[in-house]
């Protein structure tokens, strides 16, 4: 390809790469911290914009009118889903955005294939080139169609249910094995020139991303959407790594550069998640919770150990509280109720109380779920304590108010070692003196079993919708006080 930016020298082009690299860590640095996030990610887009008005500039382009269109769908497109995806949804649209990076880099790669098989005047193709570019067509096929079943999981159109069995096992072989062997072939394929391109590396490299793309179905299909944060941190780093080796296809630094910041950060986050939960990644990918033996029937707990509360009650109990800490949960989050929760919060504060929130690792949907809800209406990040932080102050405090939230709040993750959740890190909640669960009814979370702390003596029920319960709670708090 050929620079068009006159005669300006090589380095310049390094230079802006370079820049955009940089504005690349800086950005992901500030995206470390709540308060920061949103200059880290606005420096980040503007390396990125950096990055392709360069290579936009500085290379030939065949069609430059194709290109700009191009562009200005797509951007257009991005910012219509930023304006109109509600945080709610936040979660799947990280998935397929995970997945749009993984099928462009599957198919930039294949590209390039094109591009230097028709520019190639004797021999086979580089094997350098055939190599990366069967490892970015693998991963970005697995990357592309494991983030479109995981954000339907997340969205509700896919099945939920977790699925493991030695045909599926069995299925995910065959075709990871047909994706490396098409790939091999690719690698040690004979000269370009004699025989029909057709015939030699296009039935190939196809074959790796159709088997790569059966793969990344089946390996997101048996995982129950409780898993989804994990699987979303993962596939993310699939992501990362496509990129990364679609730069070595093309010779691009700042898209090696790019991805694998991408793709170190997800397995980072992937490893973070899996210590939250006590799991290990096989058992997510292989296992999956719902798979328990529980034998103990909810009616055993539940049975005339429920104590139901309202409103009004509530409110007499958080008149004389001191300290209160709220703990969510993606129950929360799809009531839309963090705006309820948060107006609650400010006018108990109003009138004294020491208020708090307690945020698991892995409430909700993805990584920061609860964080970025409770940011969105308003809630100081100051407020906002993490598991490590909040869990010895329980015992210190008047009233805990659970809305929305289940298993990681469930003590059978302490006590029960044959529990599916034995050593997950959870919030030990009921170590406060009252304790509110806010639910629509008494049903399990992702893992399937009954959650004793509905049945303490000091917990009660408070049944109902998040956001009218919360509004509820918020007005006849608000009458009670003047």
């Amino acid at each position: 390809m050929v620079g068009v930016l006159g005669g300006l020298p090589q380095s310049v082009l390094s230079l802006a790469y370079l820049v955009a690299g940089v504005m690349f860590i800086q950005g992901l640095r500030d995206m470390t911290h709540p308060r920061t996030a949103t200059r880290g990610n606005q420096i980040s887009a503007l390396g990125m914009f950096v990055a392709v008005a360069v290579t936009v500039l500085w290379f030939e382009i065949l069609s430059p009118l194709v290109l700009a269109a191009a562009l200005l769908v797509g951007g257009a497109v991005g910012a219509w889903l930023a304006v109109s995806v509600e945080t709610t949804e936040m979660p799947q649209l990280v998935g397929l955005f995970n997945g749009f990076g993984g099928g462009a880099s599957a198919l930039v790669a294949g590209a390039e294939l094109v591009d230097t098989t028709n520019g190639l005047a004797a021999g086979s193709l580089p094997v350098g080139l055939t190599a990366t570019a069967a490892i970015a067509g693998l991963i970005g096929s697995v990357t592309f169609w494991g983030s479109l079943v995981a954000a339907g999981k997340l969205h509700g159109l896919v099945g939920d249910s977790p699925v493991s069995d030695n045909a599926g096992h069995a299925i995910k072989v065959v075709f990871l094995l047909a994706a490396v062997v098409a790939g091999l072939y690719l690698v040690v394929q004979p000269d370009v020139l004699g025989s029909s391109p057709l015939a030699s590396w296009v039935p190939s490299y196809w074959v790796v991303v159709v088997a790569a793309s059966v793969l990344g179905v089946f390996l997101v299909v048996p995982i129950g959407g409780a898993d989804m944060p994990v699987v979303i941190a993962l596939l993310n780093s699939y992501s990362g790594l496509a990129a990364a080796t679609t730069g070595f296809v093309l010779n691009n630094t700042v898209l090696i550069v790019a991805g694998t910041l991408v793709g170190a950060s997800g397995l980072i986050l992937t490893v973070i998640m899996c210590e939250s939960m006590n799991r290990s990644l096989a058992n997510v990918l292989f296992g999956g919770l719902g798979e328990s033996s529980e034998s103990e029937d909810m009616e055993d707990i539940y049975e005339g150990n429920i104590t139901e509360t309202s409103p009004e009650e509530v409110s007499m109990l958080l008149e004389t509280a001191g300290r209160a800490v709220i703990v969510p949960g993606y129950g929360m989050a799809v009531a839309q109720a963090q705006h309820a929760v948060a107006e609650l919060a400010a006018l108990l504060e109003e009138n004294g109380v020491d208020v708090e929130f307690g945020i698991h690792p892995v409430a909700g949907r993805m990584p920061g779920h609860m964080n970025a809800l409770l940011a969105e209406a308003d809630v100081s990040y100051e407020k906002m304590r993490e598991l490590e932080e909040v869990n010895p102050t329980f015992s210190q405090t008047d009233i805990v108010i659970v809305t929305g939230a289940n298993d990681v709040v469930n003590p059978k993750a302490n006590t029960d070692d044959s529990s599916p959740i034995a050593g997950m890190p959870v919030l030990n909640v009921s170590d406060a003196q009252t304790v509110i669960v806010n639910k629509r009814s008494l049903s399990p979370g992702f893992s399937g079993i009954p959650n004793p702390l509905f049945a303490e003596d000091n917990t009660s029920m408070l049944f109902g919708d998040a956001k009218q319960s919360m509004q509820d709670l918020l007005n006849q708090y608000k009458e009670s006080t003047g």
